[in-house]
């Protein structure tokens, strides 16, 4: 006979949207339940860049000393040319950036945050942690929902939370849209020692070098010991009928062969990258809605993205502070909840899902698309912050509800 147990919140995925949102309903006083699939809460990857807006929240969460104890600060972000190492556009990090977005921006390591997120859940009476619980159904009731795990064990409550990521099975069943979507995008990822990095260069920064087809980020993580690198492609093995699973396109061989004419810095960087394992990149068209009856939608499962604005996590964190706002105001409905955080996030998620389709065709650029866009940054001073001001902006801007709004 099936074990069934009840809890009042189900969040389904302990990645960081799902650990956030459980520190972000526990601290307002809401009981939640967290089911992962895997054996132990853990991020697969290395690092990760936070912008403000996913600082101040944060700072909300009451994480972000514990979340930065090992964080870099870099002084500048650099876009420059793969093929000829000219400096595209620069973005200074410091004073009056901090000053603009009341926060700064760090570059870390994913488990470093999702182990200060994990410390939070761990140390609030109100959320309970599972492990290998991996969810393959949900059964609504009217009254209920149930959650159904592979190993038969079910779950009867009054709210899901769809935090399982990519191939999320929450989706499925709240919008049923089938697969994600593959462009033929690859990315190769690794740290080094940051003795051995080729282009770890003073002051730290960020650095994006860009060129046809590709692109290679770099920066510092673990307090400057190691240098974290990231290099995509464009495959052209890749087409409509090729599984987006299979080893047969953005092989490590086509990897290097993209990156063999660039500038040696790209080249001598770029044979650091660890080739053991590959990422096929992902993401979804915005949807309509990422609510169905007792079952809500974040993170991944309601907005995967690209990788080209570095908004993944961030929106992510976005969406569990404005959650667990919308979920814990006096005298507001579950349905009414539900819906006000949707109007709050879904518009906004959506564009940031669209601008990081955009921004990586533009980075990818050959021809005449590459040279209208340097055109365009190298009109741009250090710091100019048009391009960014609509991601990292006040809190209002940023989605997060206004004081004066509040019911």
């Amino acid at each position: 006979m099936a074990r069934e147990s009840s809890a009042p919140t189900i969040i389904v995925g302990g990645g960081i949207g799902g650990l956030a949102t459980a520190v972000s309903l526990a601290s307002r006083g809401r009981r939640v339940h967290v089911l992962e699939r895997a054996p132990a809460f853990e991020e697969i990857g290395a690092g990760i860049q936070l912008a403000p807006n996913a600082l101040r929240i944060l700072d909300e969460l009451g994480v972000l000393d514990t979340a930065l104890r090992d964080a870099v600060r870099p002084e500048r972000g650099v876009l420059r040319d793969a093929q000829n190492g000219d400096v595209l556009v620069e973005i200074d990090f410091g004073e009056q950036f901090q000053e603009t977005y009341d926060a700064p921006y760090v570059v870390t390591h994913r488990s470093d945050l999702l182990s200060a997120l994990l410390a939070a859940c761990e140390s609030n009476e109100l959320v309970t942690l599972e492990n290998s619980r991996h969810v393959i159904g949900i059964q609504d009731r009217d009254d209920d929902v149930v959650v159904v795990c592979e190993d038969g064990t079910r779950y009867v409550t009054d709210l899901v939370i769809g935090a399982d990521g990519l191939r999320s099975v929450c989706r499925e069943y709240v919008v049923g849209d089938g697969p994600p979507v593959c462009r033929g995008d690859v990315a190769y990822r690794g740290t080094v020692p940051i003795a051995l990095a080729h282009s770890a260069g003073e002051p730290p920064s960020v650095t994006w070098w860009v060129g046809p087809n590709m692109h290679l980020i770099q920066y510092p993580v673990r307090g400057g010991g190691l240098f974290n690198q990231v290099g995509v492609i464009v495959s052209d093995a890749y087409h409509e009928g090729v599984d987006p699973e299979s080893q047969t396109w953005g092989t490590p061989e086509e990897l290097d062969e993209r990156f063999s004419q660039l500038d040696k810095r790209v080249r001598s960087s770029a044979a650091l990258l660890n080739r053991d394992r590959r990422w096929a990149l992902f993401d979804r068209p915005p949807t309509a809605t990422w609510t169905r009856g007792r079952v809500t939608l974040l993170g991944d499962a309601a907005h995967p993205m690209l990788q080209y604005l570095a908004q993944g996590a961030c929106q992510a964190l976005e969406d569990a502070h404005i959650l667990g706002q919308c979920l814990t105001e006096p005298g507001v409905a579950t349905a009414d909840a539900l819906a006000r955080y949707e109007q709050i996030r879904l518009p906004r998620a959506s564009q940031v899902q669209l601008w990081a389709r955009r921004v990586g065709d533009i980075v990818h650029g050959d021809g005449v698309i590459a040279i209208l866009r340097n055109a365009l940054l190298s009109q741009l001073a250090p710091n100019d912050f048009r391009l960014v001001d609509w991601l990292y902006a006040d809190r209002q801007t940023s989605g997060l509800i206004p004081e004066s709004s509040r019911r």
